[in-house]
């Protein structure tokens, strides 16, 4: 998991990477606020620490840059204790604050709560539940009344899109063209064989389905 750590105090980075890394961290440093928006753009940042006082720009602007693009949690570091400066540092969008100086324990341990915190929120968000219907689109796994269901990667492509557009109608076209793209070798009577062997596996009467349905003339949808 990489955190990226900006501060222009050299001997504070290292420090603070030193116990990072020895956590099992991947780090990235930098020293100024410019170099903070664009090392935060690489998707593989899960965290970021981010000093307010730091030439060429300050925390906060670049914390409030950031923020238009990513919403990586960022910890907030002040040699200030004034509540303002902290109020001025949730306002930009920051998760949590930090004043100099600290103990690297309580730096490491914010960092534990919060990529914790992240993470459940990430899986909450991945996993849709309709009905009978669990589906997972981090783990690609589907439930039935709790139980697994081993969906092909096509069947799974399509229950997704059906299932996070509820009640809104696919042409067999529309969804060649969605899920199949220019992969496809075959007419629109695949899509009909990939919706009856969906349907098989997760309706509890295929023949009366209940999520999965068709709307006669024009495509299918998932009933919300």
């Amino acid at each position: 998991m990489k955190i990226l750590i900006i501060d222009d105090e050299e001997l504070l980075v290292k420090g603070i990477s030193y116990n990072l890394e020895n956590e099992g961290y991947q780090v990235v440093t930098g020293t100024n606020g410019l170099e903070a928006i664009r090392l935060a753009q690489d998707p593989e940042v899960k965290l970021i620490v981010l000093d307010v006082m730091m030439p060429v720009m300050d925390g906060l602007e670049a914390c409030r840059r950031i923020r238009q693009f990513s919403d990586v949690p960022i910890i907030m570091l002040t040699a200030k204790t004034e509540d303002m400066d902290k109020l001025l540092g949730f306002d930009c969008g920051a998760d949590d604050y930090l004043t100099k100086p600290f103990n690297i324990l309580e730096l490491k341990a914010r960092i534990r709560a919060i990529l914790k915190r992240s993470n459940k929120q990430q899986q909450s968000e991945s996993r849709i539940v309709r009905g009978s219907i669990t589906l997972d689109s981090q783990s690609r796994s589907t439930l039935k009344n709790g139980v697994p269901v081993e969906l092909t990667a096509k069947e799974f492509d399509l229950v997704e899109l059906l299932i996070q557009n509820p009640n809104r109608v696919y042409s067999r076209e529309n969804l060649l063209d969605i899920i199949w793209g220019d992969d496809y070798r075959s007419d629109i009577r695949t899509v009909d064989v990939h919706i009856r062997r969906i349907r098989e596996k997760l309706e509890r009467d295929p023949a009366n389905p209940a999520h999965i349905l068709t709307k006669w003339g024009v495509g299918y949808y998932f009933k919300a």
